[in-house]
C-alpha cells in the first residue's frame, strides 16, 4: 500500500511538472522540483518539453546515421568496399543530464540542456581501417546542410590514458512539420580495434577496490599503444594490396 501511495505521488509530480514546463513554454527553472525529488530523472522523462526535446535528437540521429549509410552504400560501389563496419547511436539518460548540468552549474532549463550539452544525442562509427575514418568524416561534414561546430582528433594526439578516437560535433537540420531546426550530435569514429580497447577501459575504471591502480593504468596505456600500431600496419598491409590490384 505504501508502496503504491509513492508511485501515485510520483505520477502527480510528473504531472505538475509537465503542466508547467508546458505552461512557460520551457523557461521555468525546475532546478528546485528535480533535487527535491527522490527520481529526478522520472519527473525529467515526464515533462513535456523534455520529451520533446529528446525526440528532436532521436530525429537528428537517425539524419546522420541514413548520411552515413548513404555514403557507405555509394563508397561500396566505388571502391568495392564499406568504409564502416556497424554504427550505434544513443542517447544521453535523463540522470546522466541532470548530473551533468549540476556539474556545470547550469539552470536545469531545456533551453540551458540544449545550449550546454553537446553529447545528447551521440553516434559511434566503427571502421576497419585508419584511413576510413578521415575519408568518411570529410565526406560527411562536406555536405553543404551540415555544420562542423567542433573537432577533436585523439588519434593524431591520444589522450594521456591512451583513448583514441575522432570526435566531431555537427548540427543536423531536421525537419518538423512546420519548420526545420538545426541540433547538435556528437560523431565518434573508432576503428575496430579503438573500440575493442576502449570498451574494456571503460569496464575496468568501475572495478571497485583495484589494487595497484597506477601499474594498472599504464598497462593499459601499452596496450593502447600495441593497438595503435596493429591499426598503422594493418593499413599498411590493406594499401599494398590495393596497390597490387592497379597494377594488375
Amino acid at each position: 500500500m505504501r508502496q503504491m501511495k509513492g508511485w501515485m505521488k510520483m505520477k502527480d509530480e510528473d504531472k505538475k511538472i509537465s503542466v508547467e514546463m508546458s505552461n512557460t513554454d520551457g523557461q521555468e527553472n525546475l532546478t528546485g522540483h528535480f533535487l527535491e525529488s527522490e527520481n529526478p530523472e522520472k519527473l525529467l522523462e515526464g515533462a513535456q518539453p523534455f520529451m520533446e526535446l529528446m525526440s528532436r535528437y532521436r530525429c537528428a540521429m537517425m539524419e546522420v546515421e541514413t548520411k552515413l549509410r548513404v555514403l557507405d552504400e555509394e563508397f561500396s560501389l566505388a571502391y568495392d568496399r564499406n568504409p564502416f563496419e556497424t554504427i550505434k547511436s544513443r542517447l544521453k539518460r535523463p540522470v546522466s543530464i541532470i548530473e551533468k548540468m549540476k556539474r556545470k552549474g547550469c539552470p536545469l532549463t531545456v533551453e540551458e540542456i540544449e545550449k550546454q550539452l553537446n553529447d545528447i544525442a551521440g553516434i559511434r562509427v566503427i571502421c576497419s581501417f585508419l584511413d576510413d575514418i578521415y575519408t568518411l568524416a570529410d565526406m560527411l561534414v562536406g555536405q553543404d546542410d551540415i555544420r562542423l561546430l567542433e573537432k577533436k582528433d585523439y588519434i593524431i594526439a591520444p589522450k594521456p590514458n591512451g583513448y583514441r578516437s575522432l570526435h566531431l560535433i555537427l548540427e543536423v537540420p531536421i525537419f518538423l512539420s512546420h519548420s526545420k531546426q538545426y541540433m547538435k550530435v556528437e560523431v565518434q569514429f573508432r576503428t575496430i580495434a579503438m573500440d575493442f580497447w576502449a570498451s574494456l577501459d571503460h569496464k575496468l575504471k568501475y572495478k571497485k577496490d583495484v589494487q595497484e591502480p597506477e601499474r594498472i593504468a599504464e598497462q593499459l596505456r601499452e596496450c593502447a599503444d600495441i593497438i595503435s600500431s596493429m591499426d598503422e600496419r594493418m593499413q599498411q598491409i590493406r594499401d599494398q594490396i590495393e596497390k597490387g590490384k592497379r597494377e594488375d
